[in-house]
Parts: C-alpha cells; sequence; structure tokens
C-alpha cells in the first residue's frame, strides 16, 4: 500500500493530483491512498513520516512548499518529494531538500504518470523495517537499513551492521526468509547482501559498505537482475 499526500493550494489542481494519482493506481494494479492538503502548513500540522510520495506546489500562502519539505526533512529523511510549479527555476532549488523531481503546470496526465513511475520506483527502495535477533547475551531490535550484509560461518549467522557485528545461531536460508522483502539478495552460498549498500561490481566481487565480497557463477545472473532492477534500469 503506497500513501501519498498532495500540498496544494489551487483547489482544481489538487483534485487533478489526486486523480491522476488514483487513475495511475488503477492502471498499474498498485494499492494506494491519497490525502488531500490545501498548504504547506496543513500538511505540517501532526505531521507523521508516513508517506511514501508527497506531491507539493512551491508557491502557497501560509508556508511555500520551499519551506515546508525543509521541516519535512527534519522530521522524514525518507519520503519522496516531488514538486509542482509554473516556474522550473524555483524547483531547482529543490535539490537542495532532496526532492526526486518536479512536474510543471499545467499538468498532463503523460506527463504525470512518468514522474510518479519514477517516485513509485525511487519509493519502493525505501522499503525497510525492523528484525529482531535473538543472541546469547540477550536481544537486539536493528533496522534493516542499517544491516549491510549478513554472513554464514559454521552455522553462525554474522550480521555486519552500521553499529557493529552481531552473531547467531542460525541459517542464511531463514534470515533470506525474512531479509528478501527488504531487498537482500545472495551474492554467493556465503552472503545475503542488502542492495542499498552495494557501491560498486566489478567482475566477479561486489562492494558492499566498503567490503569487497566474491558473486558465484550460480548466483551472479539473479544477483545482477535483482541490482540492476533495484536501481531502476540504470546500471
Amino acid at each position: 500500500m503506497l500513501r501519498i499526500a498532495v500540498a496544494e493550494d489551487e483547489a482544481a489542481v489538487n483534485e487533478t493530483i489526486v486523480s491522476y494519482a488514483q487513475l495511475f493506481g488503477q492502471e498499474r494494479g498498485i494499492s494506494l491512498t491519497v490525502d488531500s492538503f490545501q498548504d504547506g502548513e496543513d500538511l505540517l500540522s501532526n505531521y507523521k513520516p508516513e508517506y511514501d510520495i508527497i506531491f507539493m506546489d512551491i508557491e502557497m500562502p501560509r508556508l511555500n512548499g520551499m519551506d515546508a519539505a525543509v521541516r519535512i526533512r527534519e522530521i522524514d529523511s525518507e519520503v519522496v518529494l516531488v514538486f509542482v510549479t509554473q516556474m522550473a527555476q524555483y524547483a531547482i532549488n529543490g535539490y537542495e531538500v532532496g526532492a526526486l523531481d518536479f512536474i510543471l503546470k499545467p499538468l498532463s496526465y503523460f506527463t504525470f504518470s512518468l514522474k510518479m513511475e519514477r517516485a513509485v520506483r525511487r519509493a519502493n527502495k525505501r522499503s525497510w523495517g525492523q528484525v529482531l535477533l535473538t543472541l546469547p547475551e540477550g536481544a537486539v531490535q536493528l533496522d534493516t537499513r542499517d544491516i549491510y550484509y549478513v554472513e554464514i560461518q559454521n552455522r553462525r549467522l554474522n550480521y555486519h551492521t552500521k553499529s557493529g557485528e552481531y552473531i547467531l545461531r542460525g541459517t542464511l536460508q531463514s534470515a533470506e526468509e525474512t531479509l528478501t522483502k527488504y531487498h537482500f539478495v545472495r551474492c554467493n552460498y556465503w552472503y545475503l547482501v542488502n542492495l542499498q549498500h552495494v557501491s560498486k561490481v566489478r567482475r566477479n566481487t561486489v562492494t558492499v559498505a566498503g567490503h569487497e565480497l566474491d558473486i558465484s557463477r550460480r548466483n551472479k545472473s539473479a544477483f545482477m537482475n535483482a541490482l540492476t532492477e533495484f536501481a531502476g534500469g540504470g546500471l
């Protein structure tokens, strides 16, 4: 389920974006909800980091889109921002707040659908969750975004993470069943890699958070296909 927010003070444009998003979901078979807001202040009132994509006008009363985006980023570093504007030069500043793209008015469904396609791909890459690791000394809950890769050695799983290494009994298959939906893919028999942390692939090795791991001949095709899809076809 994708959650989308629209912040636009022009009622007709607001309604158009909402209807375009709903039509896009129907055409692509994507389940989504769309919440509508009249301006940036309205959106930020009781804001919680629960949206996947925000379409936001730049020129709005009370709180414009750029200032609203700055405040949103203080709360939510992951939401995909797409600006809607009449002036392309305004949207250039959007990169300072990590905006993915911008759409020029007047809107057309063809242009919107292209931008929406890109936004959905980016939102899908944000997929993350929490995993609970049961360790000999207790338990720890990890954000999947902070896990670089999982290694199996002598029937023990070694989670290489942002906060260090965690070792526990288990199988790589069980870890794979839990983590696959968060973009973890095997590069060989011993390693399950978080595609979010892949920085380089060279011949039969992949660099993950500075660690160089082997890609087996058996896993290479599936691994590269998954990586290419994750990167949006950009590799």
